[in-house]
């Protein structure tokens, strides 16, 4: 993170603090005081006339922060230098906004420790205002802090608590956070002195950049004795005062990528030694034991590897690769819910389409059932017709068997009259046998008999006629079963290839069904990485959390100290190391 997006962190609080009415704006006269408090606090010369400039506005109404922004770049960002000390100006913004937000009611914590968790809320929230901080980050504090307490880290405790929180927040402000660790939900069972080195542990690791602290004996440049100093190892120097409470600065161990460090074998009476070598100057330290020592070369070779690549210190490195990994992860869930977007969408479609072509079918099928009602409807019309033609036909014949029967005993009674034409009865007998030779038998009957001929040609004729238009009658009934018969298969075709074109329908949804389990399955498998890459992150800086006092024990005093000794032996001793110091020089 820049220096200015830190110090934009903390001027917010400020300005939403002075911003009573929660208007977003400010009066110009506190606009004004701020400005000079930050001049003041960071180090930059204070232009009152350039200010006066900036508001010279008749308007004395409040300014916004958008009205505020431009001369806090121009006068005051632009000109700012790492030059000046950060709490202090930490502590100026958070003495404006914890008059007004901070409820000190039920609070275990102190207002120090208060504004500690203000900081590295700040250090830790997203780059974006109003200013909150996720709960990937919460966990990562609140593991911080439990570690430093001594304690162990409960997850099913914090993922009872996440799920308490809003799904729509899954966040919370700088004043939620101070509440959590203040009401002390996450540290039952210590008390309030061991919550508060916790939190100025904490603190000082991601806040003052301290990777690890403790009291260990240094030896001197001149006078060559040991002396108990406490150090304080940052990403770019160890620096070793007097005692822990850092009242008194004894000096400082400038480090670079050439610089190194090394055990040493025990001597003087010391153990657990190592050496710290500069360009300019070797440091030899001792440890309280192995375990510190391993622990203190292990931190600074790591400080060292960091400024050779130019990396940040660790805590830094981590926050902007969880940054990092989330807003990748935001990216692939907003690209995977467009999609999802898109495929619900082409599914609704598809779902319409759908829809339509059943209800065309269901119209098509209704249509078919209408005609073929119709058809079958037309077709016992017509077979009624045609049964009502086949009676009367059938009566017409009996009718003219009748008449026939008839003639034909008028007939047999006039050839008992007329014998001559005997021959001819029979040959009119075997007319009736024979169609044919029927009608010429009543061509003969009818030039012997006009009337009775005449009026058999006229019954012949009619019944002729009715034969005809039953023959009709049956031509039209057979041509339009034919034609339902053909508009039948017809519609039989268009009822398959509907059926054809709903079964593809089908199976473009079971694909479309398919690419869905697919990203879901994505989404999965991008969780279970992210989780991974979580575990993997703990585990790093589970490598470089050093920071814990050293032991302060009683110290042993061995026969090699300058008060063993007389001041002849002492100075003998002094000129006898000289001379063997002095001796590889001349050599070479």
């Amino acid at each position: 993170m820049a220096l200015r997006d830190e110090l934009l962190k903390a001027i917010w609080h400020a300005f939403t603090a002075l911003d009573v009415d929660k208007s977003g704006k400010v009066s110009k006269s506190q606009l004004k005081v701020l400005s000079h408090n930050l001049c003041t606090v960071m180090k930059i010369p204070h232009d009152p006339v350039a200010l006066e400039e900036h508001f010279k506005d008749d308007d004395e109404g409040p300014v916004s922060t958008q009205g505020y922004m431009p001369y806090l770049n121009r006068f005051i960002l632009d000109k700012v230098q790492d030059n000046f000390d950060r709490v202090d100006f930490n502590r100026m913004c958070w003495t404006l906004c914890a008059r007004k937000n901070l409820n000190r009611n039920h609070l275990l914590i102190s207002d120090e420790d208060a504004f500690k968790i203000w900081c590295i809320f700040n250090f830790l929230s997203e780059d974006r205002y109003p200013l909150v901080i996720v709960t990937e980050e919460i966990e990562y504090f609140l593991r911080k802090l439990t570690e430093a307490m001594g304690g162990s880290w409960i997850e099913e405790k914090f993922e009872d608590y996440k799920g308490q929180l809003s799904s729509k927040q899954q966040c919370l402000t700088v004043w939620e956070l101070i509440e959590l660790v203040g009401m002390g939900h996450f540290s039952k069972g210590m008390d309030r002195q061991t919550l508060s080195m916790g939190i100025n542990e904490v603190f000082q690791e991601l806040i003052l950049d301290v990777l690890k602290q403790g009291y260990m004996m240094k030896k001197g440049h001149k006078r060559k004795n040991w002396t108990e100093r406490w150090f304080l190892l940052r990403p770019s120097s160890i620096s070793y005062y007097v005692s822990e409470d850092l009242a008194e600065k004894k000096g400082d161990i400038l480090l670079d990528g050439n610089c190194c460090v090394e055990s040493l074998p025990d001597k003087e009476g010391k153990k657990c030694l190592f050496f710290v070598k500069c360009s300019d100057k070797s440091f030899e330290i001792s440890a309280s034991d192995k375990k510190k020592k391993q622990e203190w070369i292990q931190a600074i070779q790591t400080c060292i590897s960091l400024l050779k690549v130019g990396r940040p210190a660790p805590h830094r490195e981590a926050r902007q690769k969880r940054r990092d990994l989330r807003q990748k992860q935001q990216a692939e869930q907003e690209q995977l819910e467009l999609r999802m977007r898109e495929l619900q969408t082409a599914n609704e479609n598809k779902q319409r389409e759908l829809e339509a072509m059943r209800k065309k079918l269901e119209e098509a099928a209704a249509n078919s059932a209408e005609e073929e009602r119709r058809r079958l409807q037309t077709q016992n019309e017509l077979e009624d017709l045609y049964r009502a033609e086949m009676e009367k036909e059938k009566m017409v014949r009996l009718q003219m068997e009748e008449q026939v029967a008839q003639k034909s005993s008028e007939l047999e009674q006039y050839l008992q009259r007329v014998r001559e034409l005997e021959d001819m009865y029979h040959r009119l007998e075997e007319a009736l046998e024979d169609e044919r030779q029927a009608r010429q038998d009543e061509e003969t009957v009818r030039k012997l008999q006009a009337r009775l001929l005449e009026e058999e040609a006229a019954k012949h004729s009619e019944l002729e006629q009715i034969h005809l238009r039953q023959q009709q009658a049956i031509s039209q009934t057979q041509a339009e079963k034919e034609e339902l018969e053909r508009e039948r298969l017809a519609k039989e075709d268009a009822l398959r290839s509907a059926m054809q074109q709903l079964q593809q329908l089908e199976i473009e949804r079971q694909e479309a069904l398919e690419q869905y389990e697919e990203v879901m399955k994505k989404l999965k498998d991008a969780a279970n990485n992210t989780k991974s890459w979580k575990d993997k992150v703990a585990r790093h800086e589970g490598l470089i959390r050093l920071i814990q006092p050293g032991s302060k024990g009683p110290q042993k005093i061995t026969n090699w100290g300058p008060a063993a000794f007389t001041e002849t032996e002492l100075s003998l001793r002094e000129k006898d190391w000289q001379e063997r110091k002095n001796r590889p020089t001349q050599t070479q």
